[in-house]
């Protein structure tokens, strides 16, 4: 992208706006914020029956995810995927919810540094750039996050004591 190249400019500002939004939500969906404010340690480490995960695994492997885009992102190197999807997930006890939920909102935190970057059409694992990186892994969390208010329905904690997403 060049300085003569304003519909391009307008793009990227755009999209880094944009960003942030994908990531926490708000518009198109409730909040993250929103979807794990008030549930119990309890209620969040519940597996419910023919469901795979609780609430507390579904976040605890966001933020894996999450750490490990940041790892690439802070440190400029490409690093490979986990050979097998299942070492990124494990049970989370009730007593582990809270930190679980504070490491979210501060790995969050990290992520929206990033998300102005002027960078995001630049590499940064292998073929893939900045903007890429941390587009998909929005949608990962709004993906898991749609998988939370699904095991919220199930176990009778939803919608959160602010109400759901519904009119």
């Amino acid at each position: 992208m060049t300085q003569a190249d304003p519909r391009a400019q307008a793009s990227t500002l755009a999209f880094a706006r944009l960003l942030p939004k994908l990531f926490r939500g708000g518009q198109a969906f409730l909040s993250v914020e929103e979807i794990i404010s008030d549930i119990s340690p309890e209620q969040a480490a519940q597996q419910p029956e023919r469901l795979p995960h609780s609430v507390a695994s579904l976040l605890d492997h966001v933020n894996w995810w999450n750490r490990w885009m940041l790892d690439i992102l802070e440190s400029g190197e490409a690093k490979p995927y986990p050979e097998h999807a299942a070492d990124t997930w494990r049970e989370v006890p009730a007593g582990e919810w809270n930190a679980v939920k504070t490491e979210f909102y501060d790995l969050l935190a990290r992520i929206d540094a990033h998300a102005a970057r002027p960078d995001l059409s630049n590499p940064v694992n292998f073929e893939e750039t900045v903007g890429e990186l941390l587009a998909d892994f929005a949608l990962h969390t709004a993906h898991h996050f749609g998988q939370i208010i699904s095991v919220r329905q199930s176990i009778g904690a939803w919608p959160p004591s602010g109400g759901g997403d519904t009119w």
